[in-house]
């Protein structure tokens, strides 16, 4: 006897009529509702009402100038990283590496400063620090492209172990010259104090220069054309005479450049100093910014702000409650699980198994409807009136 195949009870279908407005709605709402769940957790696990999690949520954000321009920074940070590793994603070459990339930039800024700190200015000491920070992250992101080219290498999982050898190679420099058992470099001269008097600014003001940069790069220049080719087809890319393993080494030199400066801007002009865990991870979350942000620049730098406001004011929640240090890791999963969840849902439809059914139940009285003309008189055909009474 044959099985009966059942209808499943929901499919999907994909979504082809959104605007961007209506997305980009659904998304602030996902934000909100994020925030929501997160106030209700936070009340679970402290036994405190709403008002204290609103409270020092945004006072950790807002509280004083100072939180302020940390969330600037912060936010100005996790966005460069996405610029960095966005070229590469619109030419679909999977770099992971962001972390490792700006991690031998850190490694790059602080061998010139611990060999010529303080034994040459300091303006020459930054410079030369710059520039090998900008040549250590090329070269860590040149290798997987290299490999990619000639050989058609898996880029994602190369670039993902190329950031564990990076960890590792910092670690040996910093045992190697640091002062026994400290773990961690520390430097006094050949370092940035800040730009007019504020830690923060330099970071910020490069952060919009690179912003703008990669926005007019990836819109509106040849290479920002190819890259989006080379993107989508990359035989339809060669077919048109570009040169794809020219592409991908060039474009894999511009995020190792971007990487560098950050490492740069990490070591000499935020920590002072260098240790195996400067990223902090935040080269992971830079690949999920650029995705959620559709490798749009302006939206990618919304989406950073959301994190570092979410992140910071996480932090001042949780030192206050006295939650631990795993708070803050619980509030951003709840807000990146609300966000990706929505964008599941701007992208597909769910259809249920009796949709149609439901429909055509009520599809009668929708016609009935759709009929009477209830719209009413409109101040044009108000004036149309009364100039055919007045001529009666």
């Amino acid at each position: 006897m044959a099985k009966i195949k059942h209808e499943p009870l929901f499919h999907l279908t994909k979504r082809t009529d959104i605007s961007a407005k209506k997305a980009w709605a659904i998304r602030i709402a996902a934000f909100v509702l994020a925030i929501l769940l997160s106030a209700v957790v936070t009340s679970i696990l402290s036994g405190k009402d709403f008002s204290f999690f609103f409270k020092h949520f945004f006072t950790g954000a807002f509280g004083t100038e100072r939180n302020i321009w940390n969330l600037l920074h912060e936010a100005a940070i996790l966005l460069m990283i996405a610029l960095a590793v966005t070229p590469c994603f619109k030419m679909r070459f999977w770099n992971i590496g962001g972390e490792g990339q700006i991690l031998m930039g850190c490694l790059g800024s602080a061998v010139i400063i611990q060999f010529m700190g303080g034994t040459s200015s300091n303006g020459l000491t930054i410079f030369v620090s710059l520039i090998l920070a900008v040549a250590f992250g090329i070269v860590w992101a040149v290798i997987p492209a290299l490999f990619k080219a000639k050989w058609n290498t898996n880029e994602t999982l190369l670039t993902l172990m190329m950031n564990y050898i990076a960890t590792y190679v910092v670690a040996y420099f910093i045992k190697a010259v640091a002062l026994k058992g400290s773990g961690i470099l520390v430097f006094n001269d050949g370092t940035i104090d800040g730009l007019f008097g504020n830690e923060f600014l330099l970071k910020i003001l490069v952060c919009l220069v690179v912003t703008t940069i990669m926005a007019i790069y990836l819109k509106y220049t040849k290479q920002g054309y190819e890259i989006a080719v080379v993107g989508e087809s990359e035989n339809t890319a060669r077919y048109i005479g570009i040169n794809t393993k020219k592409v991908i080494i060039r474009t894999l030199i511009i995020c190792g450049a971007i990487c560098g400066i950050i490492g740069f801007l990490l070591v000499s002009a935020t920590n002072h100093g260098l240790e195996s865990t400067a990223v902090k991870g935040r080269g992971f979350t830079g690949v999920l910014i650029s995705w959620l942000g559709h490798f749009n620049p302006l939206a990618m730098a919304l989406c950073s702000f959301i994190y570092a406001l979410a992140t910071r004011g996480a932090v001042q929640v949780g030192t206050v409650a006295r939650l631990g240090d795993s708070y803050p890791n619980i509030i951003v999963a709840i807000l990146f699980l609300c966000i990706l969840a929505t964008e599941f849902f701007i992208n597909y439809n769910l259809v249920f198994k009796y949709s149609y059914k439901i429909k055509a139940f009520f599809a009668p009285l929708t016609d009935k409807l759709a009929k009477i003309n209830l719209k009413l008189p409109t101040k044009k055909a108000k004036v149309v009136v009364k100039e055919e009474k007045e001529g009666e």
